[in-house]
Order: structure tokens, then sequence, then C-alpha cells
């Protein structure tokens, strides 16, 4: 879990968990010493930086992380557990099977890299969970994530304060970034920028992205992506919570361009184009959000 990475999370409702996870969940949103949402994920980087540079690397923790991300609404509790024993190793496995074997080795020694490989095997035999609640993305947010969501269920925060919605650009034609991705990481911890939907909605927009895409553009890249979501949402409780937070990739963004960000909006103008045979909508809004995500990706290269 590097600091530059967004996240897509799913909060189901603590009815949604069996017992005694479900016992444990409660006591543990009610501990008067649970960190606060942000110290949560504070605490992940943080633990995945020491885990990196022990001699040899710690790719997986040993035991599963007990911690989670709890949200309050409607008076009800809703969970999202970290998971990050198994989000560890499904990341070592991609980057294993994407890797050539020499390069590999200076990262993970063979020895350690088999341990690694072969305990996630073991968990999988044993019929182990394998759903995630996090997806995590780094330098960049994929275009399937927006559609999730609506430009109303935006809120953004700046040092600390949340900026009201009239004094965000909003809709289908807010003007570009007015700043492009600043020359160095800007560091503050008050600075985020997060969506939140019911589950309900995040499964009807998905869909109907899903039926657009295919009708307009059939097969490919677009579709299997968005495709690939809706069945990940249709894992969960249909009553969970969705959330986009752009986490640590707000520091590759100064305050203009966190304001200026309208990817949500974006993505649905798309749609709406692709729906409505407005080619030349699509195109411009497919323009203005790829080529706001390549200059923060662009960020990569450089470090």
């Amino acid at each position: 879990m590097l600091p530059y990475a967004a996240y897509l999370r799913v909060y189901e409702p603590l009815a949604a968990y069996p017992e005694p996870e479900r016992g444990a969940w409660a006591a543990y949103a009610s501990a008067p010493e649970r960190a606060l949402e942000a110290g949560t994920l504070a605490q992940e980087h943080t633990d995945a930086l020491l885990r990196l540079i022990a001699v040899p690397p710690i790719v997986a923790p040993a035991r599963e992380d007990r911690r989670a991300y709890v949200r309050h609404a409607a008076n009800q509790l809703y969970i999202c557990p970290c998971e990050t024993r198994l989000r560890s190793w499904q990341q070592f496995q991609r980057f294993a099977a994407g890797t050539p074997a020499g390069l590999m080795d200076a990262f993970v020694p063979p020895a350690v890299a088999e341990e690694i490989l072969a305990a996630f095997t073991a968990w999988q035999q044993c019929g182990g969970a394998m759903v995630t609640h996090i997806r995590t993305s780094t330098w960049h947010i994929p275009a399937a994530w927006f559609a999730p969501f609506d430009v109303a269920e935006r809120r953004l925060v700046l040092h600390g304060e949340p900026v009201p919605v009239e004094d965000q650009p909003a809709g289908k034609h807010a003007a570009p970034p007015a700043a492009a991705p600043s020359a160095a990481p800007i560091a503050e911890a008050t600075r985020t920028l997060v969506y939140l939907t019911s589950m309900v909605q995040a499964r009807r927009r998905v869909a109907r992205a899903v039926a657009v895409i295919r009708r307009s553009l059939g097969d490919g890249d677009v579709l299997a992506d968005i495709d690939d979501l809706g069945r990940w949402i249709e894992e969960f409780h249909p009553h969970s919570l969705v959330e986009l937070d752009y986490g640590g990739l707000v520091h590759l963004l100064d305050d203009a361009a966190l304001q200026a960000d309208q990817s949500v909006a974006e993505v649905a103008a798309a749609l709406t184009g692709l729906e409505t045979g407005q080619e030349e909508l699509t195109m411009a809004m497919y323009k203005r959000l790829t080529g706001r995500w390549k200059s923060v990706q662009a960020r990569e290269s450089a470090n």
C-alpha cells in the first residue's frame, strides 16, 4: 500500500457479518481507543513501510489485520475490514506473475516469495475468502471507479475545512483543472476528496454503464473494466455503502486542481453522450478525463 494510492471501499452493515465476527466488529467500533478513519489509513501506510524496509522484506503480515474503517449512517453501523494480509497476498501474486524471475529476486528473496505464495495457496485450498472489501489503485484512478457515483455525493475537504458544494465547479460542463499536478507532493493530511453512495445507487449506475457501453462500444477493455466492477459490488450486502477515496493522490494535486476535478461528472456525461448519440460530448469528456489522470500518472515515472 503506497502513499500515492486511491481506494474503492465497501462498508457492509454490521448485520451482514456472522457471529462471532459481528460481535468482534461491534466491540471494535465502540472501543474508545479505536483510531479514526484517517488514522486507520495512516497506520496502514506506516505498517506497509515497516514491512517493506524489513530485512528480508515482509510481503504480508503473518496474521490478518483486525482493524477496519467504520462509518455510521442513519443509525446504522457499517464496517469495511482492512484485510491487509489477503490484499497483500493478492497484490504480490499479481506482481510475481508480471515480473521476470531475475528481476523478482532483486525485490524479494526466492525463499520468501515461495513461502508467501505457498501460504496464499494453502489459504485458497482451505476455502478462505478471496473477495476483499477494498480495491487499491496507485498513481491514478481507473475510469470505471467513477461510474457508481454522482456529483452530489462529492465531499472535498481542504486544510481541515469542508468546501461547500456551491464553491466547487460542478456538472458536466465543469471547467478543466485550473492547475496541473504540483511540482512537489503536498503533505497536508487534512485534504481529502471522497464520494460516498448507497449500494443500491452504485449497482443501478454501474448496470446502466454496462448496458450503454455494451450497446455502443461492444466488447473491449472499457466494458471489461466496468463489468468487473459490477461483479465485485454484487458480492456484498445490498444495503452496503460504497466509497471512493482519493487517498494519497490528493498529495499530487494542489487545491485548485482538486476543486476543478470533476471526473465523476465527466464519466456520467460521457455515458450520456454514448446513450444519446452525442459523439462530440463523449469524446470531449473522455479526453478531459484521460488527460487529467495521465498527467497524474506521469508522476510515477518521475519517482
